[in-house]
Protein backbone atom coordinates (compact mmCIF):
# COMPACT_ATOMS: atom_id res chain seq x y z
CA UNK A 1 0.00 0.00 0.00
CA UNK A 2 1.21 3.26 -1.13
CA UNK A 3 2.32 6.17 1.43
CA UNK A 4 -1.18 8.27 2.36
CA UNK A 5 -0.88 11.41 0.56
CA UNK A 6 -2.25 13.65 3.58
CA UNK A 7 -1.34 12.68 7.28
CA UNK A 8 -4.24 12.61 9.88
CA UNK A 9 -4.11 12.87 13.99
CA UNK A 10 -6.08 14.37 16.29
CA UNK A 11 -4.98 15.29 19.52
CA UNK A 12 -5.91 17.38 22.34
CA UNK A 13 -9.50 18.07 20.59
CA UNK A 14 -7.27 19.20 17.49
CA UNK A 15 -7.28 17.79 14.11
CA UNK A 16 -3.65 18.29 12.68
CA UNK A 17 -4.09 17.71 8.61
CA UNK A 18 -0.70 17.64 7.02
CA UNK A 19 -0.18 17.33 2.80
CA UNK A 20 2.15 14.93 2.89
CA UNK A 21 4.14 14.30 -0.72
CA UNK A 22 6.76 16.58 0.15
CA UNK A 23 9.42 15.22 -2.86
CA UNK A 24 6.74 17.10 -5.09
CA UNK A 25 6.13 19.69 -2.83
CA UNK A 26 2.86 19.04 -1.74
CA UNK A 27 1.55 19.43 -5.24
CA UNK A 28 -2.05 18.78 -5.74
CA UNK A 29 -4.00 15.52 -7.33
CA UNK A 30 -6.85 13.59 -7.72
CA UNK A 31 -5.90 11.74 -4.62
CA UNK A 32 -5.00 14.08 -2.17
CA UNK A 33 -8.58 15.67 -2.81
CA UNK A 34 -10.48 12.57 -2.62
CA UNK A 35 -8.34 12.13 0.87
CA UNK A 36 -8.90 15.09 1.99
CA UNK A 37 -13.19 15.65 1.45
CA UNK A 38 -12.65 12.19 2.66
CA UNK A 39 -11.40 13.50 6.07
CA UNK A 40 -13.73 16.64 5.88
CA UNK A 41 -16.61 14.21 6.11
CA UNK A 42 -14.69 12.52 9.25
CA UNK A 43 -14.09 15.24 10.70
CA UNK A 44 -17.44 16.53 10.52
CA UNK A 45 -18.51 13.05 12.20
CA UNK A 46 -16.20 13.15 15.06
CA UNK A 47 -17.30 15.20 17.92
CA UNK A 48 -13.47 14.72 19.52
CA UNK A 49 -12.51 17.17 16.85
CA UNK A 50 -13.10 20.66 17.67
CA UNK A 51 -11.09 23.02 15.75
CA UNK A 52 -8.73 21.69 12.36
CA UNK A 53 -5.03 22.89 11.49
CA UNK A 54 -3.91 22.47 8.02
CA UNK A 55 -0.42 22.40 7.10
CA UNK A 56 2.25 21.16 4.96
CA UNK A 57 5.23 18.29 5.28
CA UNK A 58 8.16 19.75 4.10
CA UNK A 59 9.34 23.07 2.85
CA UNK A 60 5.98 23.91 1.24
CA UNK A 61 2.09 24.17 2.10
CA UNK A 62 1.20 23.02 -1.30
CA UNK A 63 2.90 24.13 -4.41
CA UNK A 64 -0.10 23.81 -7.11
CA UNK A 65 -1.39 21.48 -9.27
CA UNK A 66 0.63 18.51 -10.38
CA UNK A 67 1.94 19.40 -13.32
CA UNK A 68 3.44 16.33 -14.35
CA UNK A 69 0.92 15.81 -16.87
CA UNK A 70 2.53 18.09 -19.19
CA UNK A 71 1.04 20.74 -21.23
CA UNK A 72 -2.72 18.78 -21.47
CA UNK A 73 -3.00 19.28 -17.14
CA UNK A 74 -5.77 21.00 -17.43
CA UNK A 75 -7.12 19.48 -20.50
CA UNK A 76 -9.91 17.48 -18.68
CA UNK A 77 -12.16 16.74 -21.12
CA UNK A 78 -10.17 14.09 -22.92
CA UNK A 79 -10.26 12.09 -20.14
CA UNK A 80 -13.60 11.89 -19.87
CA UNK A 81 -15.47 11.12 -22.50
CA UNK A 82 -19.02 10.81 -21.59
CA UNK A 83 -18.88 14.58 -20.78
CA UNK A 84 -19.96 14.51 -24.91
CA UNK A 85 -23.28 15.40 -26.08
CA UNK A 86 -24.78 13.36 -28.44
CA UNK A 87 -23.65 16.53 -31.19
CA UNK A 88 -20.06 15.76 -30.21
CA UNK A 89 -20.14 19.47 -28.47
CA UNK A 90 -18.57 19.14 -25.03
CA UNK A 91 -21.77 19.23 -22.21
CA UNK A 92 -19.68 21.99 -19.96
CA UNK A 93 -22.68 21.22 -17.17
CA UNK A 94 -21.60 17.59 -16.64
CA UNK A 95 -20.49 16.07 -13.03
CA UNK A 96 -17.18 14.93 -14.55
CA UNK A 97 -15.58 17.91 -15.72
CA UNK A 98 -16.44 20.15 -12.33
CA UNK A 99 -12.82 21.91 -10.98
CA UNK A 100 -11.05 19.70 -9.16
CA UNK A 101 -10.14 22.46 -6.52
CA UNK A 102 -13.10 23.94 -6.42
CA UNK A 103 -14.82 20.18 -5.12
CA UNK A 104 -12.75 20.96 -2.08
CA UNK A 105 -13.24 24.70 -1.23
CA UNK A 106 -17.41 23.35 -1.27
CA UNK A 107 -16.53 20.88 1.19
CA UNK A 108 -14.48 23.20 3.01
CA UNK A 109 -17.02 25.88 2.67
CA UNK A 110 -19.16 23.25 4.75
CA UNK A 111 -17.29 21.95 7.35
CA UNK A 112 -19.32 22.58 11.27
CA UNK A 113 -15.21 22.74 12.44
CA UNK A 114 -12.89 25.71 12.22
CA UNK A 115 -9.93 25.66 10.13
CA UNK A 116 -6.83 27.25 10.29
CA UNK A 117 -4.33 26.95 7.91
CA UNK A 118 -0.53 27.14 8.91
CA UNK A 119 0.92 28.07 5.51
CA UNK A 120 4.79 26.93 6.15
CA UNK A 121 6.02 27.65 2.50
CA UNK A 122 4.67 27.72 -0.89
CA UNK A 123 0.86 28.29 -1.64
CA UNK A 124 0.29 28.27 -5.22
CA UNK A 125 -2.20 27.91 -7.25
CA UNK A 126 -4.80 25.86 -5.97
CA UNK A 127 -2.33 25.35 -2.68
CA UNK A 128 -3.15 29.44 -2.31
CA UNK A 129 -7.08 29.21 -3.27
CA UNK A 130 -7.53 26.03 -0.93
CA UNK A 131 -7.00 28.27 2.31
CA UNK A 132 -9.83 30.89 1.16
CA UNK A 133 -12.44 28.60 2.04
CA UNK A 134 -10.48 27.85 5.87
CA UNK A 135 -11.28 30.22 8.52
CA UNK A 136 -8.27 31.98 9.68
CA UNK A 137 -4.50 31.72 7.91
CA UNK A 138 -1.49 31.94 9.87
CA UNK A 139 1.76 32.29 7.20
CA UNK A 140 5.56 31.50 8.02
CA UNK A 141 7.84 34.05 7.21
CA UNK A 142 9.15 31.59 4.34
CA UNK A 143 6.18 31.38 2.83
CA UNK A 144 5.13 32.22 -0.46
CA UNK A 145 1.47 32.81 -2.23
CA UNK A 146 0.81 32.82 -5.82
CA UNK A 147 -2.70 33.32 -7.65
CA UNK A 148 -0.59 31.93 -10.72
CA UNK A 149 -3.35 31.28 -13.57
CA UNK A 150 -2.63 33.96 -16.05
CA UNK A 151 0.85 32.65 -15.93
CA UNK A 152 -0.45 29.15 -16.63
CA UNK A 153 -3.02 30.23 -19.66
CA UNK A 154 -5.96 29.16 -17.22
CA UNK A 155 -8.11 31.31 -14.93
CA UNK A 156 -9.01 31.14 -10.81
CA UNK A 157 -10.65 28.04 -9.66
CA UNK A 158 -11.64 26.68 -6.67
CA UNK A 159 -14.02 28.76 -6.69
CA UNK A 160 -11.49 31.92 -5.66
CA UNK A 161 -13.89 34.25 -7.63
CA UNK A 162 -15.92 34.14 -4.93
CA UNK A 163 -13.99 34.19 -1.81
CA UNK A 164 -10.77 35.99 -2.67
CA UNK A 165 -12.60 39.23 -3.13
CA UNK A 166 -14.86 39.01 -0.07
CA UNK A 167 -10.98 38.60 1.74
CA UNK A 168 -8.60 41.04 0.27
CA UNK A 169 -11.21 43.20 -1.43
CA UNK A 170 -11.77 42.99 -5.29
CA UNK A 171 -8.83 45.62 -6.24
CA UNK A 172 -6.02 43.91 -4.62
CA UNK A 173 -7.77 40.28 -6.14
CA UNK A 174 -7.59 41.60 -9.39
CA UNK A 175 -3.82 42.80 -8.72
CA UNK A 176 -2.93 39.60 -7.91
CA UNK A 177 -4.89 37.15 -10.52
CA UNK A 178 -3.84 39.93 -13.02
CA UNK A 179 0.23 39.83 -11.92
CA UNK A 180 -0.04 36.16 -11.45
CA UNK A 181 3.27 37.04 -9.39
CA UNK A 182 4.57 34.56 -6.45
CA UNK A 183 4.34 36.82 -3.30
CA UNK A 184 6.56 36.12 -0.19
CA UNK A 185 4.07 36.77 2.71
CA UNK A 186 5.59 39.95 3.96
CA UNK A 187 4.78 41.67 0.45
CA UNK A 188 1.10 41.04 1.09
CA UNK A 189 0.72 41.75 4.71
CA UNK A 190 -1.52 44.30 4.49
CA UNK A 191 -3.91 42.12 2.19
CA UNK A 192 -6.16 40.91 4.51
CA UNK A 193 -5.14 37.49 3.64
CA UNK A 194 -3.19 36.57 6.54
CA UNK A 195 -4.29 36.71 10.19
CA UNK A 196 -0.69 37.09 11.34
CA UNK A 197 3.12 36.19 9.74
CA UNK A 198 5.49 34.48 11.57
CA UNK A 199 9.09 32.91 12.11
CA UNK A 200 8.65 29.66 11.06
CA UNK A 201 9.66 28.13 14.72
CA UNK A 202 6.46 29.71 15.72
CA UNK A 203 3.92 29.07 12.68
CA UNK A 204 2.47 25.82 14.59
CA UNK A 205 2.71 26.55 18.10
CA UNK A 206 1.04 29.60 17.26
CA UNK A 207 -1.65 27.77 15.45
CA UNK A 208 -2.41 25.33 17.99
CA UNK A 209 -2.91 28.21 20.21
CA UNK A 210 -5.69 29.25 18.46
CA UNK A 211 -7.17 25.96 18.11
CA UNK A 212 -6.54 25.18 21.81
CA UNK A 213 -8.76 28.69 22.80
CA UNK A 214 -11.81 27.40 21.11
CA UNK A 215 -11.69 23.83 21.73
CA UNK A 216 -11.54 24.57 25.34
CA UNK A 217 -13.85 27.05 25.74
CA UNK A 218 -16.58 27.54 23.59
CA UNK A 219 -19.86 25.36 22.48
CA UNK A 220 -19.05 23.39 19.44
CA UNK A 221 -22.70 23.34 18.07
CA UNK A 222 -22.47 27.37 18.70
CA UNK A 223 -18.94 27.29 16.74
CA UNK A 224 -20.99 24.88 13.89
CA UNK A 225 -23.41 27.85 13.77
CA UNK A 226 -21.66 30.58 13.65
CA UNK A 227 -19.30 29.20 10.74
CA UNK A 228 -21.99 28.76 8.60
CA UNK A 229 -24.08 32.30 9.91
CA UNK A 230 -21.18 34.16 9.24
CA UNK A 231 -20.35 32.87 5.58
CA UNK A 232 -23.64 32.68 4.38
CA UNK A 233 -23.94 36.15 5.86
CA UNK A 234 -21.60 37.33 3.06
CA UNK A 235 -24.35 36.37 0.72
CA UNK A 236 -26.92 38.04 2.04
CA UNK A 237 -28.37 41.65 0.60
CA UNK A 238 -30.21 43.25 3.57
CA UNK A 239 -29.56 43.10 7.29
CA UNK A 240 -33.39 41.75 7.87
CA UNK A 241 -31.97 38.47 6.60
CA UNK A 242 -29.32 38.54 9.19
CA UNK A 243 -31.65 39.70 11.90
CA UNK A 244 -34.24 36.64 10.89
CA UNK A 245 -31.57 33.90 10.52
CA UNK A 246 -30.10 35.29 14.32
CA UNK A 247 -33.47 35.11 15.59
CA UNK A 248 -34.34 31.85 14.48
CA UNK A 249 -30.83 30.39 15.56
CA UNK A 250 -30.87 32.08 18.91
CA UNK A 251 -34.32 31.19 19.90
CA UNK A 252 -33.28 27.54 19.35
CA UNK A 253 -29.88 27.52 21.04
CA UNK A 254 -31.10 29.86 24.09
CA UNK A 255 -33.14 26.56 24.99
CA UNK A 256 -30.44 23.64 24.45
CA UNK A 257 -28.21 22.49 27.41
CA UNK A 258 -25.17 24.64 26.07
CA UNK A 259 -26.99 28.07 26.61
CA UNK A 260 -27.62 26.93 29.96
CA UNK A 261 -24.20 25.95 30.78
CA UNK A 262 -22.42 28.81 29.49
CA UNK A 263 -24.64 31.60 31.47
CA UNK A 264 -24.21 29.05 34.84
CA UNK A 265 -20.42 28.86 33.97
CA UNK A 266 -19.96 32.29 33.62
CA UNK A 267 -21.94 33.62 37.38
CA UNK A 268 -20.26 30.58 38.74
CA UNK A 269 -16.41 31.90 37.74
CA UNK A 270 -15.60 28.49 36.47
CA UNK A 271 -14.99 27.18 33.37
CA UNK A 272 -17.80 25.54 30.80
CA UNK A 273 -18.59 21.61 30.50
CA UNK A 274 -20.55 22.11 27.35
CA UNK A 275 -22.02 18.70 26.24
CA UNK A 276 -24.05 19.46 23.30
CA UNK A 277 -23.00 17.47 20.07
CA UNK A 278 -22.08 18.61 16.17
CA UNK A 279 -23.29 15.33 16.25
CA UNK A 280 -26.52 14.98 17.17
CA UNK A 281 -28.17 18.44 18.72
CA UNK A 282 -28.01 20.90 15.56
CA UNK A 283 -31.04 22.79 15.11
CA UNK A 284 -33.60 21.11 13.33
CA UNK A 285 -33.82 23.40 10.58
CA UNK A 286 -30.33 23.17 9.83
CA UNK A 287 -28.92 23.35 6.91
CA UNK A 288 -31.51 26.31 6.90
CA UNK A 289 -30.40 27.28 3.17
CA UNK A 290 -31.87 24.74 1.42
CA UNK A 291 -35.06 25.72 2.93
CA UNK A 292 -37.55 26.96 0.63
CA UNK A 293 -38.76 29.74 2.81
CA UNK A 294 -35.37 30.65 3.92
CA UNK A 295 -34.70 31.03 -0.12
Amino acid sequence: MGESNILYKVEDNIATVTFNRPASLNAFNDGMSAEFIALLDKIDEDDNVKAVVVTGEGRAFCAGADLSGGGSTFDIAKENPDALNSDGSLNYSHPSLRDLGGKLTLRLYQCKKPLIAAINGAAVGVGATMTLAMDIRLASENAKVGFVFSRRGIVPEAASSFFLPRIVGISRALEMCFSGRVYPAADIADSGLFRKILPPEQLLPAAYEIAREIAANTSPVSIALIRQMLWRGMEMNHPMEAHRLDSRVVLNRGQSEDAREGVSSFLEKRPPQFTNKVSQDMPEFYPWWQEPEYK
